[in-house]
This record gives structure tokens, sequence and C-alpha cells, in this order.
């Protein structure tokens, strides 16, 4: 598929490559306690640990990378960009699990739960179509787990 660039106005340049010469291999989320929230997603979801160092844990997570960096350990590795010496407001990212039944989310949901998740919206039916709750991090980054209703 070609890309071509968004609507700026007349003159608008198309781009000069092409989604195949390039992949999503993973995905990094920036932690004040790297550790923690790693802990969190190995005892609470269930994605193991591959590598553990000072300031990156690398986590299993089938199709892409999946690591944890901190916040304060990659302003060194931008140029000390004024970004990552700020304090932390608000969701940094979320996650969304799917599950193959309603049933399921309920069932996976209340373990979370149980595992240390913080639970911020039961599941339920949803506008969108979807049994979806919503559960928080120990960062405060809330993810969901949901299941599509049956048509």
């Amino acid at each position: 598929m070609r890309l071509t660039a968004r609507d700026k106005g007349a003159g608008a340049a198309p781009y000069s490559w092409h989604m195949t010469d390039v992949h999503l291999e993973g995905i990094t989320v920036l932690a004040d306690d790297v550790h923690r929230l790693a802990d969190f997603f190995d005892g609470v979801l269930g994605l193991a640990v591959v590598v553990r160092e000072a300031h990156y844990v690398e986590l299993s997570s089938p199709g892409v990378r999946f690591a944890i960096f901190s916040r304060s350990g990659m302003g060194p590795n931008t140029g000390n960009h004024p970004s990552f010496f700020e304090s932390r407001r608000g969701q940094s990212f979320e996650l969304n699990f799917q599950c193959a039944a309603v049933s399921d989310v309920d069932r996976i949901f209340d373990d979370l739960v149980t595992r240390g998740a913080e639970p911020v919206a039961r599941p339920t039916a949803t506008a969108w179509g979807h049994h979806t709750g919503f559960f928080a991090d120990p960062e405060g980054n809330i993810h969901s787990l949901f299941a599509e209703l049956p048509a």
C-alpha cells in the first residue's frame, strides 16, 4: 500500500517510503518504577520477564516486543530531552486485551483483581459492541479486557 501525505493543503508531497519498508518491531513504555510495573505485568498479567536490567525490562509478548524503560534513563538516550524530566501526569498508554468470550472477560477480570490489578470499572456491555472491563496498573495506566458481544 502506498501512503500519501495527509492533506496539508496545496503542494503536499507524498511519503518517500512504504509501510513494506518498515514494521512495528516493539513498544517500549516509560515508567517511574520499571521493576514494580514489570512485576505487575509478569505476576498479574502473566507476561514473563525475558530481560531484566537496572533501567529496562523486556516481557514475553508474541508478535511485538514489549518493554519497559525508566523515564529518567530515557533522558540521556535522547540528548536530555526535557519531557523525560517532567513529572508525569495522567495516563501514558492503554493496553487492550481481547478474550474469546464474554464469560472469559468476567472470569479473567476477577482473577486480575485478585492478583493485584486495581479495578476501575467492572465488565459490562458497551455501546460499541463489546463486553469490557477496565483495570489499572501500579503507575495508574488504565487497560481494558474485552470480548465482542454476540451479534
